[in-house]
């Protein structure tokens, strides 16, 4: 590494640590030729805090050379020096002035004086209850709050200059030391977005699908949440269960029948009837015995938006005459009503105090999404306290689009800010869309416009995020996912800051050509986007230019001859990031010969593609976590048409066909 720049690199990175300083009263957590501070953990700790607890430990050996035992249990007397994780009784001796009450959801301590560090949060579980399998087919305890895990990777981070980029090893930055110290300090925070693992759902704690980046969002404290929040819809099976029992729950519909239309999946409800609240109430008895420890409990009406919602009588006075018009469909005709907004507030209110009703002072929740024609803000009903609204309000990066159900033109952001005021208890749900390749893989960079959506959710109240989908393409999104996480954690951050240390520490001598790259293509997205809200793939070439891709290349190609003066871990890091470069490329080359291609068909054109198919693969298996293979599959819809033996199905001109379009968004 070139010295000056690893001599600034400390300076910048360890000045938290205390590295170095001369202060009589520092606490040394490890220093050369000194056996480290032993990290006590509480014997009846719960499963993630032992975790951590060994988590940091790794840390600070790949630091120090040096690893800390981790002792379970309280200690026989009080050690010289330790690193307590987790609180129990013996630490309220070394910090007799501090408060160890945890008043605030996953609300973390971290305290030091010149011999003792507590990491400390609180924690809520239930032994013996929830247990999941993982990817990995490991059997995970769920826990209800994870505030000690969270504060451990706080440490970490912010006291002990660790980085994770990006997943896997070449992710990881630990800064070597051969002394340790942190100044005598007390910190507290509790996390004001408190539904956090939604955010890169593929990868929390129980998904098996898409997600390969469990260790990141357990690192950015997205994973150990303690309000996870669901991102679908309340009733998918239930035509399946009642249809034949009690088939006078379902929808009325204009022709006199409830037939479940348009399909058992998307069927909707009469949700006045009484026998629906009684079912409904049932199915929570049925998920608390599956998991005690649930507190939020999803009746949102099923998806397919426009489509077969009640018309009875009862249904109908739900609705508030003066609400936006909206089109509504059923088989074979339309008609345009009043939102529904006003309708399903109060069904979710009457559920909300049934629920409470039945179990008093759980503090249970009833969500609802605000989605489809309920996304307009209700005119006359409000939710009760324990009815928490997840609007759909698809603004993330795409700023001014609208709504495809509004006959008003209005925005999803307009949406939102109604909402904000008429409750508290308001989530935020958005679904990503692809306006310039998201769910491709390519550069659908929007660092700034992300940045300014999140601070301003959450200083609206935002309660907890869920978004779909973030695909976990870190070559060509990494800034923009590494930010999202860290203020997703904690709003306040300044995204500069942020930056500057992402990509200092990245890329070492290559940080100012990287940072070009990205925000190159940053500026010409969002002046496509500007006017390309809801893009095909087809017309991402008007994007990804051949003058665009030529640019970027000798930034990449700047920033590859600047990071050979450093270390060898800074090369590999451009040499990621070029991965998502050549993907773009290739990706881009396959979607100009198969536009002609499909007008006609060319075996020489077909050949092309498939030799770029497998350099594609070639590049994914040779950087693993730069692209996410399974989401970008030849035969994935997002993918269609870009391979010669999957080309873009066309649906019928039916009735449904019609449905189908309109409920799209």
């Amino acid at each position: 590494m070139n010295l000056l720049h690893r001599i600034l690199l400390l300076t910048v990175s360890l000045a938290v640590l205390g590295v170095g300083r001369v202060n009589a009263v520092d606490f040394v957590l490890a220093s050369k030729g000194v056996t480290p501070a032993p990290i006590l953990v509480p014997k009846d700790a719960p499963p993630r805090t032992k975790e951590a607890a060994e988590e940091l430990a790794r840390c600070i050996e790949k630091m120090t050379g040096a690893r800390p035992q981790v002792v379970e249990g309280a200690p026989a007397e009080m050690p010289a020096r330790a690193i307590w994780v987790g609180y129990q009784p013996a630490v309220k001796s070394a910090f007799p002035k501090v408060d160890f009450e945890f008043k605030h959801p996953e609300e973390i301590l971290i305290v030091a004086n010149d011999r003792h560090v507590v990491i400390a949060g609180r924690d809520r579980w239930i032994p013996g209850g929830k247990v999941v399998k993982n990817r990995e087919r490991k059997t995970i305890v769920v826990q209800q709050e994870s505030g000690t895990a969270n504060a451990v990777y706080t440490f970490l981070q912010d006291k002990l200059g660790v980085r994770w980029f990006w997943p896997g090893e070449l992710g990881e930055d630990v800064v070597k030391s051969e002394e340790i110290k942190i100044a005598p300090m007390e910190y507290r925070y509790h996390p004001t977005i408190v539904g956090r693992s939604g955010v890169f759902h593929y990868s929390n704690q129980t998904d098996v699908g898409y997600g390969r980046s469990q260790d990141w969002t357990l690192h950015q404290r997205l994973m150990l949440d303690s309000f996870p929040m669901e991102g679908g819809h309340g009733f998918g099976d239930w035509w399946d269960r009642y249809h034949k029992t009690h088939p006078e729950i379902f929808a009325l519909q204009p022709d006199g029948t409830r037939s479940g239309f348009p399909n058992p999946r998307t069927v909707k409800l009469c949700a006045s009837n009484p026998k629906v609240w009684e079912l409904w109430l049932k199915q929570v008895e049925e998920e608390l015995a599956k998991d005690p420890g649930q507190t939020l409990f999803n009746a949102s009406p099923n998806d397919g938006w426009s489509s077969g919602h009640c018309v009875c009588k009862d249904c109908s006075a739900w609705d508030h005459p003066d609400g936006e018009p909206r089109v509504f469909n059923w088989y074979k005709q339309n008609a345009q009503r009043p939102a529904l907004s006003d309708r399903d507030v109060t069904f979710a209110n009457k559920l909300a105090g049934l629920l409470e009703q039945k179990y008093p002072g759980k503090g249970y929740q009833v969500m609802m999404l605000s989605y489809g024609h309920s996304r307009p803000a209700p005119m006359a009903a409000r939710p009760a306290k324990n009815v928490v609204i997840a609007s759909v309000a698809n603004f993330l990066g795409r700023t001014g689009l609208v709504d495809r159900g509004s006959t008003r033109g209005d925005t999803y952001r307009q949406q939102w800010d109604a909402w904000t005021k008429v409750t508290s208890e308001l989530l935020w749900r958005p679904n990503t869309g692809s306006p310039a390749g998201w769910q491709q893989g390519l550069p659908d960079l929007s660092l700034q416009q992300t940045v300014s959506d999140l601070k301003s959710v959450a200083a609206a109240g935002c309660k907890g995020i869920f978004i779909d989908g973030v695909w976990e393409h870190w070559a060509t999104m990494g800034p923009q996912y590494y930010v999202m996480g860290q203020l997703v954690w904690n709003p306040s951050l300044d995204a500069e800051i942020l930056w500057q240390d992402y990509y200092s520490r990245a890329f070492g001598p290559a940080a100012s050509q990287v940072r070009a790259y990205y925000e190159g293509i940053e500026k010409a997205r969002m002046v496509f986007t500007a006017e390309n809200l809801e893009a095909d793939v087809f017309e991402f070439p008007k994007l990804y230019t051949p003058e665009l891709l030529h640019a970027s290349q000798t930034k990449l190609d700047a920033a590859k001859a600047a990071a050979s003066s450093g270390d060898e871990v800074y090369q590999k890091r451009v040499a990621f990031v070029q991965a998502g470069l050549t993907y773009t490329t290739l990706t881009m080359e396959n979607i100009r010969l198969m536009e002609g291609y499909w007008k006609k068909k060319d075996p020489a054109v077909a050949a092309k593609v498939l030799e770029n198919w497998k350099e594609v693969e070639r590049v994914i298996a040779a950087h693993p976590h730069a692209i996410n293979g399974g989401p970008v599959r030849a035969q994935t819809p997002r993918m269609a048409g870009l391979h010669p033996e999957f080309p873009i199905t066309k649906k019928k001109k039916t009735v449904k066909k019609v449905v189908d379009d309109l409920d799209a968004n």
